[in-house]
């Protein structure tokens, strides 16, 4: 599905129903090189104390095909990080209860700020990410969960992301 972008004026062949942050927000790379501290492509630990997992918050679109989804990050317990570690191979792993988490992904085209947003991680069979389940407030990017968006608004997001 295709665009005219109303932030260059070009046609673009392509709509991004995803967009994926690479590391939390609190993650630098001068990190890698501090003793417990570790990014890898599905986890992450700063200071061998903050332990985030790389998750999906899935935005139904109302009049569409396919959910819009921002790849994000979720903080996790010490106990509940060593949980998703143990099973992260383990067939029947999504049968397990939520885990409670911090949203640590900012995503730049909410106000006021995503960092910290309450959420519940349900984690996916193997080889899927978990899903965040925001707290049902009235933050902007909770409400767009719960109550969808359009085609046009996923457009505007691409507008923003891409263009500034």
């Amino acid at each position: 599905m295709g665009y005219q972008c109303n932030g260059c004026g070009e046609w673009h062949e392509d709509l991004p129903f995803s967009y994926h942050a690479p590391a939390p927000q609190f993650w630098s790379d001068e990190r890698f090189d501090e003793d417990g501290c570790e990014l890898g492509d599905e986890q992450c630990v700063i200071g061998g104390d903050s332990f985030f997992v790389r998750a999906l918050i899935q935005i139904p679109v109302v009049d569409g095909d396919e959910n819009f989804e921002w790849g994000v990050w979720v903080s996790l317990s010490e106990s509940n990080f060593d949980l998703v570690s143990e099973t992260w191979d383990t067939e029947g792993r999504e049968e397990m209860d939520p885990m409670f988490g911090w949203l640590s992904t900012e995503l730049p085209v909410y106000d006021p700020s995503t960092l910290d947003l309450k959420t519940m991680l349900h984690t996916q069979p193997v080889g899927l990410r978990p899903l965040v389940e925001l707290e049902p407030t009235d933050h902007p990017l909770a409400v767009e969960q719960r109550d969808g968006i359009t085609v046009a608004r996923v457009q505007e997001l691409a507008e923003i992301l891409l263009h500034g």
